[in-house]
């Protein structure tokens, strides 16, 4: 029973990519472990860029910087 949590940042994944992501690591999961889908759980967290960091930065700080 294999349950994958994908975190990305909050800026703005749409349904449809939350849908290709879930599909996508099933699959994966189905592909080289030859695991059940049916017993395969992709949880999605979006977390808000101020509560990301990299380095010595929040990822909100970093994206003004651009």
């Amino acid at each position: 029973m294999p349950y994958i949590n994908v975190k990305v940042t909050n800026e703005g994944v749409t349904q449809e990519q939350k849908q290709a992501i879930i599909e996508g690591c099933t699959k994966l999961m189905v592909d080289v472990l030859n695991k059940d889908p049916a017993t395969t759980f992709v949880v999605i967290d979006e977390i808000d860029t101020d509560n990301w960091g990299i380095g010595f930065d929040q990822v909100t700080q970093l994206r003004k910087n651009q």
